[in-house]
Order: structure tokens, then sequence, then C-alpha cells
């Protein structure tokens, strides 16, 4: 008489059913199979692999450290359980080698100003070729943090501010010369028109005060 187990495997795993040396690939649903000698479950969705920063010298030999993270996936759920006892290991080895190997052509300025300077499609082909022997597919690789050392990012803060303060003085040095600029025009139209100058002079007087115009080199009597 046979023996039959019911497994039931959840949404977006598979179970590997071990009988003496045959293995059955249980896909999500549930099932009535003849008693394994063991089973195991595999996730199948995706998965993020973090890269820990690394230390990694530029094409201008300065050392600048370096996250990222690979968005992956299991396509071979057998491959990954027997081929490797650290699947996920081996695909991290080969993406911080291959990042290695694209970093050390690439300027320490250029990192620094753009992450996306760096070339992530060679990582992507190296951890997957690497993951394609463990039961893997690399989908996705994304630089995340480049980390300059402190006395480098103290000299670029220096830098920025210099600059800022330069233009804060260019600015303030425009607005002075465009001030002066419109001073002298309306000094030169008070010039020429001394009625302007006398209606700007009555304009600027307080509420109440009183006021004596000279007419023709005479004072005019004050209004009653």
């Amino acid at each position: 008489m046979l023996f039959h187990n019911r497994i039931t495997v959840p949404p977006g795993h598979t179970v590997l059913a071990y009988r003496g040396s045959e293995v059955q690939t249980l896909p999500t649903g549930r099932h009535r199979v003849r008693k394994p000698d063991a089973t195991l479950s595999v996730d199948l969705r995706e998965r993020l692999i973090q890269v820990s920063p690394q230390e990694i010298l530029t094409a201008d030999s300065m050392a600048v450290r370096i996250s990222m993270t690979l968005r992956a996936r299991v396509i071979d759920a057998v491959a990954f359980v027997e081929r490797a006892s650290d699947p996920i290991g081996a695909v991290y080895l080969a993406a911080q080698i291959a990042l290695r190997e694209v970093c050390a052509g690439v300027e320490s300025d250029d990192l620094v100003r753009r992450g996306d300077s760096v070339d992530v499609e060679p990582i992507r082909v190296a951890a997957a070729r690497a993951a394609g022997t463990v039961g893997m597919d690399v989908l996705e690789v994304v630089v995340r943090d480049v980390i300059v050392p402190a006395e480098v990012r103290s000299a670029a803060l220096e830098v920025i501010t210099a600059k800022t303060r330069g233009l804060a003085k260019l600015e303030a040095a425009r607005a002075e010369t465009a001030a002066l600029r419109a001073l002298a025009n309306a000094g030169r139209l008070l010039d020429a028109h001394p009625a302007l100058a006398q209606l700007r002079l009555v304009e600027s007087v307080p509420y109440g005060a009183r006021v004596v115009l000279s007419v023709g080199g005479a004072e005019a009597p004050p209004d009653d």
C-alpha cells in the first residue's frame, strides 16, 4: 500500500519533493504526492542582494567606498538548491569583482559628481553569468552610495562655499551698480527739469510741514 502526503505550496514558492535520487518540483497549489523522503521550499520571488560598501581605487588612485544593490530571482529551484552551498554568495562575489574592474577605469571626480557614471551593465552581465550557474537571474544592478574620504569631502565643500560666496558678492556688486545707474539717471532728469525736483521735494515732505518754494530767486508766500 502506498502512502501519500498532501502538500500545499504558497504563491511565489515551489517545493522540491525528494524520493531517493528523484526530485519532483511542485508549483503553487495543493498536491497529493507519494510520501517523499525530504521536501525543500524555495522562494521564487524577486529578492534584493545588498552589496555592502566596497573600498575601491579609482583610475586616479583615490580610495572610495561604493555600495550597490542587485535585484535577482530564482529561475531553477533544483540548481539553486543543489549546485552551491551559498548561491547568493556566489552572485555577490561576481558582482563585487566586476564593480572593482569597472571603477578602476573611472576618475574620482566623475564618480563623486555623477554616480550614474558607473557603467552597471558589465556588473549585471558578470553577476548574471555567475547566477546562471546556480539557478538564478540578475534583473538589475543599482549603485546606491559613493563615499569619498572625509578630507576630500571637506575640500569639495570649501570649493562650493567659495563659489557661492563669490556669486553672492557678484550679485551684490551688480545690484549696487544698477542702483547707482538709476540714481545718476534720476539726477540728470531732475537737472533738466527743475520743476520735477521741486515736486519730488514736496512729495517727500512729511504731512503738516511748512513748505517755502523759491520762484525766480524770490520766495513765494506760503499758502494759508
